[in-house]
């Protein structure tokens, strides 16, 4: 049997220790913790993905200590970002933490030929219907009629509705539409990212623009939003259009335009673990509900993951909530309420704090004192009045 993720197999009922369920970033990165720990070498695991190119059509970005395992594939990377608020700018040197893109393309080519070199991983190009937990385990019941049992499912679905469809936690959402442009001259600078550019107009919402610059005529230009509900998409390129008038008059080309709709909330997703199926990447609660980052946290959770199923423990004790979680939640409580203060809290942060500590703060590795440090940047009292209304309404 061939192990290719180019080939589609049809055979029934075949045996598995392990499935993971969409072959994104969360699944692959599973699945490959899984081929570096010595126990999983004689378990059979499967990969279900639909086989589309949707997974390739993408870039994932993330900040991290100095070198990372996956440099080697990075598009660019930088070492100070800026933040802008009517008409002002903060630049921030970023240093230990260094800013990385990576391109769906070449983490997926990579990977999918990493897996070939395990005879023990089979992918599967399926589109799963239903898991039925028995004794024995799970079945999955895909629509080509194929049927497979595991003993644990790892499924990275996201159900939406799911979301939207309850009322105790609010749901924003960070959405957006990127262009990569090409100018005619050097307008940008090559050095610096622009993580939040607030200059442009709010409009009662948190809105901004979003750049990273590859060269000094090269960069992904992205109008990105923090609030309930999407925009037309003209919108969203009219203000692209506009924002790239103030820099260049002259003619750019379009290469590549990449979209995206990302939940902000603290639904515990987490719960819905059994003890045979859990829910990973962003339909696991992997996603930071304040930011809307994904891909480092499925790192790292992926990583601690494959080491707690190495020992075999159940699947309902690997996670539970902490701190940060409510932090978040006090967060998007107010801008739920009160979407236009984004920008000022935000910006607040990157004026009154120094970057490395912000990014500590927000991949959750701070202590309780450095907490306090970064949340009495912002103005108090909207964050007391939030946790005051969630004490009532409950966690």
């Amino acid at each position: 049997m061939i192990n290719s993720p180019l080939c589609i197999f049809t055979t029934v009922q075949e045996q598995f220790d392990y499935t993971i369920i969409g072959a994104g970033a969360a699944g692959t990165l599973l699945a490959y913790e899984m081929t570096k720990i010595p126990f999983f070498s004689q378990k059979r695991i499967l990969i279900i993905d639909r086989g589309d190119d949707q997974r390739l059509d993408r870039t994932w970005s993330y900040w991290e200590r100095g070198e990372g395992e996956l440099d080697h594939l990075l598009l660019h990377e930088w070492s100070q970002f800026e933040v802008a608020y009517k008409q002002k700018s903060y630049l921030h040197r970023m240093h230990p933490y260094r800013y990385k893109t990576i391109e769906g393309t070449a983490f997926h080519h990579h990977f999918d030929a990493e897996f070939l070199k395990h005879k023990n991983i089979l992918i599967r190009h399926e589109e799963v219907q239903d898991c039925v937990e028995t004794d024995q385990g799970v079945t999955i019941q895909c629509q080509s009629q194929n049927t497979y049992q595991t003993k644990l499912v790892f499924d990275s679905r996201f159900n939406y509705p799911e979301l939207k469809n309850q009322t105790k936690y609010p749901v924003l959402q960070q959405h957006f539409i990127g262009w990569f442009v090409e100018t005619e001259e050097d307008v940008f600078d090559e050095l610096t990212p622009k993580f939040m550019d607030f200059t442009v107009e709010q409009r009662g919402n948190t809105r901004f623009m979003y750049v990273l610059p590859f060269s000094k005529n090269k960069a992904l230009v992205e109008y990105t939003l923090f609030s309930a509900e999407p925009l037309a998409k003209k919108e969203y390129e009219d203000e692209i259009v506009s924002y790239l008038k103030e820099m260049t008059f002259k003619p750019y080309k379009v290469i590549q335009i990449e979209s995206g709709n990302i939940p902000m909330c603290c639904y515990p997703l987490w719960k819905k673990t059994t003890s045979k199926i859990m829910p990973i990447g962003m339909a696991g609660g992997w996603t930071k509900a304040s930011t809307g980052y994904t891909f480092k946290s499925s790192q790292e959770k992926s990583k601690a993951l494959a080491l707690f199923l190495s020992r075999e423990k159940d699947l309902k004790d690997f996670y539970s909530a902490g701190k940060f979680w409510i932090y978040d939640m006090l967060l998007l409580d107010i801008l739920y309420r009160s979407n236009e203060k984004g920008a000022a809290i935000f910006t607040s942060l990157f004026k009154r704090r120094k970057a490395p500590l912000i990014l500590k703060f927000l991949e959750e590795k701070t202590s309780f004192t450095e907490d306090v440090m970064v949340m009495a940047a912002p103005k108090p009292w909207p964050f007391i009045k939030a946790l005051l209304c969630r004490v009532v309404k409950g966690f």
